[in-house]
């Protein structure tokens, strides 16, 4: 009787945490609460595993390939720490972001049932994991990753600040095109607004925009630790758009600011808006119509976002959101460091 009170407890838990994450202002204590109540739940080697120092070296290496992961999976959890684990991702996504993530996870059974003999262990949609690194506080240095197969969600907070980066979601397929669930593209926000945005560019813009006829195989900056592209940034600059183009690339900006929580959102937003439009670059690779190989970028000095759908014949898309100072909190903890030793 003692475990169905603390299972039916946990589940309570879970449903206040999760209507909690929308409408709580502050984002950290949200976050917190949400890990520690996820952490409670776990048996003594669980949490071994689901646990990690916060300067463990582990943090940094992220992935959104089928891979075996550090961390707990959802399949070594009792369903009502799923439910707690849930919770847990719906405290640093939106709505919209939390609905994203969790059809991403679902689309594994549906690359299950297309890739005969796959195996269950490489498409598995409970083969997503949650891995704490350092101790959840409100207002302590700590950080959590959600991630699996087209899914990794890095959060950073220190002090009661909040780092969202690296942000990645994916898609395979990107459209589903047979079985019950044809039709359900997960990302189609964040593809067609790239072919909106190149589609309203004139002959000359589209000549600058596109910087190669083949599209790139991948996003540039993959799992990298530190996000880099090399090189003068290319493409064509905000600064030579009308008033309507720089509207709509900032349609694309929205669109995947809005994958995380209102109050990150509205951080990512504010950055967007403080980027001058000389150094906003918006390159194209491969084809313009819509169907075909491409890539697309947003390249300002602060963050970077990237879009490929270049394989499994342009049915499968990468996206990812990069901010070049503040992936992994490193900004935050630079100040928390510096402000330490005043």
């Amino acid at each position: 009787m003692k475990h169905v009170w603390f299972r039916v407890a946990a589940l309570s838990a879970a449903a206040l945490l999760l209507t909690a994450a929308y409408k709580r202002t502050e984002q950290a204590s949200v976050m917190a609460d949400a890990a520690n109540a996820f952490l409670n739940s776990l048996w003594a080697d669980q949490k071994a595993t689901a646990t990690y120092a916060f300067d463990d070296d582990q943090r940094f290496d992220w992935h959104f390939i089928p891979k075996l992961r550090k961390g707990l999976s959802f399949g070594a959890m009792q369903p009502f720490q799923q439910k707690l684990a849930t919770a847990l991702v719906a405290a640093g996504l939106s709505q919209e972001g939390f609905i994203k993530a969790e059809t991403i996870m679902s689309l594994d059974q549906v690359l299950l049932l297309l890739e005969a003999g796959a195996g269950p262990n490489r498409r598995d949609p409970d083969n997503y994991y949650i891995t704490i690194f350092g101790t959840p506080s409100a207002k302590g240095t700590w950080g959590y990753r959600v991630e699996g197969h087209h899914l990794a969600q890095n959060f950073t907070i220190v002090d009661g600040k909040v780092s969202d980066s690296p942000s990645f979601f994916g898609s395979n397929p990107a459209e589903v095109r047979v079985g019950p669930r044809k039709g359900l593209r997960v990302l189609a926000k964040e593809d067609d607004s790239g072919y909106e945005l190149m589609e309203s560019l004139d002959k000359a813009q589209q000549d600058v925009a596109v910087v190669d006829k083949t599209a790139l195989k991948d996003i540039i900056t993959m799992a990298s630790r530190k996000a880099a592209l090399g090189g003068v940034p290319n493409g064509l600059a905000a600064a030579k758009m009308t008033a309507a183009q720089y509207d709509k690339l900032l349609t694309i900006v929205d669109i995947y600011a809005n994958n995380v929580a209102p109050q990150l959102a509205e951080a990512r937003m504010q950055l967007a808006r403080k980027q001058p439009k000389d150094a906003t670059y918006f390159a194209w690779t491969g084809e313009t119509q819509r169907g075909g190989y491409h890539y697309y970028r947003i390249q300002t000095p602060a963050f970077l976002i990237e879009l490929d759908c270049t394989q499994d014949k342009a049915n499968h898309i990468h996206s990812v959101w990069r901010d070049y100072q503040n992936d992994f909190g490193l900004d935050l903890l630079k100040a928390h460091y510096a402000a330490s030793h005043q």
